[in-house]
């Protein structure tokens, strides 16, 4: 397990980057969830020497704690419920309803803000890896692998620094491979493993993302997997399921 707690978000990364590097051949196509994990992106993305783009999924929060996910939607509209599809208690159909237009409605503006208008990258073939700064109720890494499975790619990678073994374990048989560096028992916010982690701005991300035309585009690439299709945890480095 790593040691914990990490500086910030940007020692987080290139802790993870090491982890990934096996997957530096593939040239990997890194799905970002934004904001938080965009800066981080950048970094992996530049270490295994692939492409970076975001995956535009958001949270929806309880009525009495935003910060709370009951579940998250995708930039197609598809809802992934936390709790196994069920509906928590004081929270209505109609507050969902609202909420998630809500969230829509902020994934095509940071669609628009943060890609200017291009077209999210082919997942179609590739090795993709998605990455957030932590898991609490893995609602939106949920929606997020769910949505980069539907673009076909060769294999699919969910990695974060932290999170909640629980979490983990859910999210786990939606992806081909989950790498996570620690999970700390007990677990009760992701920014409690981090000595500074402040909150990443509009700005930020589109700095992080501004290389993305200049790079070297493999887009039409299809990268097939030299082995076969694994689902495997890893601990820091180290496969424990």
């Amino acid at each position: 397990m790593a040691m914990l707690p990490f500086r910030d978000r940007e020692d987080a990364a290139h802790r993870l980057a090491k982890v990934l590097s096996a997957h530096a051949p593939a040239h990997p196509l890194v799905l970002a969830i934004p904001r938080g994990a965009v800066p981080m992106g950048r970094i992996i993305a530049d270490a295994l020497g692939g492409d970076l783009d975001v995956v535009l999924v958001r949270k929806l929060g309880a009525p009495y704690n935003p910060e709370l996910a009951v579940g998250a939607v995708d930039e197609v509209g598809h809802v992934t419920w936390a709790h196994d599809g069920e509906l928590m208690e004081g929270v209505g159909r109609d507050y969902l309803d609202r909420e998630t237009l809500r969230q829509l409605a902020v994934i095509r503006e940071r669609r628009r803000s943060y890609c200017g208008g291009r077209p999210a990258m082919s997942m179609a073939g590739r090795t993709v890896i998605v990455v957030d700064d932590g898991l609490a109720t893995g609602a939106t890494m949920a929606a997020a692998l769910r949505a980069a499975r539907q673009a076909g790619p060769a294999h699919l990678v969910c990695a974060v620094p932290v999170a909640a073994r629980e979490s983990l374990m859910a999210i786990a048989p939606l992806a081909d491979e989950v790498v996570c560096l620690a999970q700390p028992s007990p677990f009760h916010a992701v920014g409690a493993f981090y000595e500074a982690f402040a909150s990443v701005t509009d700005e930020e991300v589109v700095a992080a993302l501004r290389g993305l035309g200049n790079a070297r585009s493999r887009q039409e690439v299809r990268c097939t997997h030299p082995w076969p299709r694994l689902r495997q945890i890893r601990d820091g480095g180290r496969t424990i399921a």
